[in-house]
């Protein structure tokens, strides 16, 4: 196995247009490959936007997804991964022949699809269904895997792609500046981003602490260390939508230290070398190996149906909903 570089991108999106989009894929996978990076990884939906998806009808979704391998946005992805030689990982909503709405996240390289991911656990829009397996690829030697966003904060996800022989998980987000019933969560205001040159402190407060990556904090380096993977974490900066979101796109080693982060307040990516020692140095190896599944392989099993959860509504209310009614929610915001 030798030592990869991956990078990780963040850009500002704009919603629905997915040539502007892939204009600025481009952009950034070219500057990254001429930096020495084998992989870029892009955010959730970075070819369509995300926040936007929210107010879409089903026929207006079905307008916006495509069929993958076959569709535009795969082949334009193969022409860049080609031209630039470089594995690009971007997101954008699917469809298939029953015209079933999928949140997927794709690898590509200049031969074509790598692997597909469908989102475990789609909030954003109640058409949108959700996918059902977990996917471990392999990239130059290593092996990959890929959850989404809200995917990551179930753990179970997180451990079984590892159990499946996951050293690298492609971490897609978006997310954080956004309300939730967590202390200091809310909306970063978007005055602040467009005042963002004359006074970038006060952005930064805003991005940097609880509503932004001060929560991230709390718990993406524990599932890179628990789990002795490489976390590459991957989120839009600027307005998505009408959302205002704040990056800090990162890559995190098997001993949860960040090894590379996205610190400029526009679009920006950063490389980081993944070494294969630290797979089995970190910790998480040994906690792995002392697993005892005969001790709690049922209980891990159970079903949670009758246990009931707080969401936060787009309306500012909170809620209390089964665990069946969370798995199809009605136009919920979740981070």
């Amino acid at each position: 196995m030798k030592n990869i570089k991956i990078a990780t991108a963040q850009f500002e999106n704009k919603s629905g247009d997915k040539d502007y989009n892939l204009s600025v894929i481009a952009a950034l996978a070219d500057k990254a490959s001429k930096a020495g990076a084998d992989v870029i990884s892009f955010y959730e939906c970075s070819i369509t936007g995300y926040t936007f998806a929210r107010n879409l009808s089903e026929g207006q979704l079905l307008e916006i997804a495509e069929f993958i391998p076959a569709g535009d946005s795969i082949l334009k992805l193969q022409g860049i991964a080609d031209q630039h030689n470089i594995v690009i990982l971007a997101g954008l909503f699917e469809k298939d022949e029953q015209n079933n709405i999928y949140k997927a996240y794709v690898c590509v390289d200049r031969n074509g699809l790598v692997a597909k991911y469908r989102k475990l656990h789609p909030f954003i829009n109640p058409y949108i269904k959700p996918g059902n397996d977990y996917c471990v690829f392999d990239l130059f030697g290593w092996k990959c895997g890929i959850l989404i966003c809200y995917d990551n904060n179930v753990i179970e996800n997180v451990r079984a792609t590892k159990l499946l022989g996951a050293e690298i998980i492609f971490m897609p987000h978006v997310t954080m500046c956004t309300p939730s019933t967590r202390p200091g969560a809310g909306f970063v205001s978007p005055d602040l981003w467009f005042n963002r040159e004359n006074d970038p402190n006060s952005l930064l407060a805003e991005f940097n602490g609880l509503k932004g990556r001060a929560w991230l904090m709390k718990w993406l380096p524990a599932r890179a260390y628990d789990n002795a993977i490489y976390a590459v974490f991957s989120n839009p900066i600027g307005m998505d939508d009408d959302q205002l979101k704040n990056g800090c796109s990162m890559i995190i080693d098997p001993f949860g230290d960040i090894i590379a982060e996205c610190k400029v307040l526009g679009n920006d990516f950063v490389i980081a070398e993944l070494t294969e020692e630290k797979l089995t140095q970190a910790g998480g190896h040994r906690y792995i190996k002392a697993r005892r599944p005969e001790l709690y392989a049922d209980i891990l099993g159970q079903s949670h149906k009758s246990s009931q959860s707080v969401i936060w509504l787009e309306s500012g209310k909170t809620e209390d909903l089964s665990y069946a009614e969370i798995n199809e929610p009605k136009h919920l915001t979740i981070e």
